[in-house]
C-alpha cells in the first residue's frame, strides 16, 4: 500500500500523516476525518513504524524497513514506512516493489505537480500503468496504484473554525473578538494557530482571551490592526480610520510605528495590485519578505486602487516621516492624524505642503 500526501501545509500534514499511520496499523478505514479536531501523533512511540529522510537514507534503506520482520514482531504484524522530503526520492523502483504487505506513506510538504494519469484527464491501469516509465515521483506512486493527498492552506473562510476548533481541543477559551483578532494577525498558518492558541491558554488559565490579550501577546496582532486601517483609508472611511488608529495608539504603539507599518501594507498592497496567480503571490512573498497569505489578503482590496493611489500614499506617508523628523508639526500625533485623514482623502489634510517650510528652530 502505497500513499503520497503532499502540500504547503505543514501541521495539517503532520495531523494526516498521524491519522494515517494508526489507520495503517490498526488496519482500520484511511478516509480522512476532521483534522481540525485531531491530536498531533508522536510517530516514534508507534510500535511498526519506521521513519526515513529521503533526502539523507538510500532507497534500499527504505525499501528493507517494508521487508524486515523486527524480532520480537508478530507475524502478521502490520509495518508502515515513512519517508519524510519524498521529493528528493530520485530511485523510484523502491515504490514500484515494495511489499503489498506493508505500508508506504510518502511526505512532501510542497505542491508536487500533477502526474501522467491527471495531465492525460484519464486514469491509467493495467500493464501500461506499471511498465510506463515513471518522470516524478507523482508518476510513480499512479504507476504502483497508490493513493495521493494534496493538502492545501485553508480557506481564509475557514480560519475562524479552524481557530475555535484547536481551542476547544487544547480547552482555551477564545472570545469572539480573540478568535476574529487572531485570524487577522496569523492567517491561515496552522502551525502558528496551534503555537498561538497553546499559548493565549496557558496565559489566560482557565479564563476568557479576549481581543486586548491577542494585541498585547502575538506577534503580528498590531500589523492586522494596521491592515484594518489601510482597509479604512482604501475605503476612504475616515470614521473608521480614525477611530482604528486612536486604538492602536490607546494600546500604546508609537505613531512612528504605526506610520512604517501603514507604508508596509502599502508595498504589500502595491505588490497584491501585480499578482496574476498564486504562484506570483508566493515569488512577491519572498521578494518582500512577507507571506503569500498577506498578499492574498491584500489583493481583494488592490482592485480598489490604482498604482496612482499608492504612489500618493507613498508620498503623503513620506511627507509625514520628514515632518515629525524636522519638527514641523505641533505633535507627532497631529501628523499622523493628518496623515490617515489625507490618506482618506479628506480636504486641506495634505502635509506636502509643509516641506516647504522651513523647520522650527528648537
Amino acid at each position: 500500500m502505497v500513499f503520497l500526501l503532499h502540500g504547503e501545509d505543514s501541521f495539517r500534514m503532520r495531523l494526516r500523516l498521524g491519522e494515517l499511520v494508526r489507520a495503517l496499523l490498526q488496519r482500520a478505514p484511511i478516509a480522512s476525518g476532521d483534522l481540525a479536531r485531531a491530536h498531533e501523533v508522536r510517530l516514534g512511540e508507534l510500535v511498526g513504524v519506521s521513519l526515513h529522510d529521503a533526502r539523507t537514507d538510500p532507497a534500499s534503506a527504505i525499501a528493507l524497513s517494508g521487508q524486515a520482520q523486527g524480532l520480537f514482531d508478530a507475524p502478521d504484524e502490520r509495518r508502515v514506512v515513512v519517508v519524510e522530503h519524498a521529493e528528493a526520492l530520485r530511485d523510484y523502483a523502491v515504490i514500484a516493489g515494495f511489499p503489498r504487505e506493508a505500508g508506504l506513506v510518502l511526505v512532501s510538504v510542497e505542491r508536487l505537480a500533477a502526474g501522467r494519469a491527471r495531465r492525460a484527464g484519464r486514469a491509467r491501469t493495467g500493464a501500461a500503468t506499471a511498465n510506463a516509465a515513471a518522470n516524478t515521483l507523482v508518476d510513480a506512486v499512479e504507476s504502483a496504484g497508490g493513493t495521493i493527498e494534496r493538502l492545501e492552506r485553508i480557506a481564509p473562510v475557514d480560519v475562524a473554525r479552524w481557530i475555535e476548533a484547536r481551542a476547544s481541543l487544547h480547552a482555551a477559551k477564545l472570545g469572539t473578538d480573540a478568535v476574529a483578532a487572531l485570524a487577522s494577525a496569523v492567517g491561515s498558518d496552522t502551525e502558528r494557530i496551534e503555537q498561538e492558541v497553546k499559548k493565549l491558554g496557558a496565559y489566560a488559565a482557565g479564563a476568557t482571551v479576549t481581543a486586548a490579550d491577542v494585541r498585547a501577546l502575538v506577534s503580528g496582532a498590531i500589523e492586522a490592526d494596521v491592515f484594518e486601517l489601510t482597509q479604512a483609508v482604501v475605503r476612504q472611511d475616515a470614521r473608521v480610520a480614525i477611530g482604528t488608529l486612536e486604538r492602536l495608539l490607546a494600546d500604546g504603539n508609537a505613531p512612528q510605528q504605526i506610520l512604517a507599518l501603514l507604508l508596509w501594507q502599502f508595498r504589500v498592497l502595491l505588490f497584491a495590485t501585480a499578482m496574476k496567480t498564486n504562484a506570483d503571490g508566493e515569488r512577491m512573498a519572498k521578494a518582500i519578505r512577507s507571506t503569500p497569505g498577506a498578499i492574498a489578503r491584500a489583493t481583494a482590496f488592490a482592485r480598489r486602487v490604482s498604482r496612482a493611489d499608492i504612489v500618493r500614499a507613498y508620498e503623503a506617508i513620506y511627507a509625514t516621516d520628514q515632518v515629525i523628523k524636522t519638527g514641523r508639526a505641533d505633535s507627532d500625533l497631529a501628523a499622523l492624524t493628518l496623515c490617515v485623514l489625507d490618506l482618506c482623502h479628506v480636504a486641506n489634510a495634505d502635509l506636502r505642503d509643509m516641506l516647504l517650510v522651513e523647520p522650527p528652530k528648537r
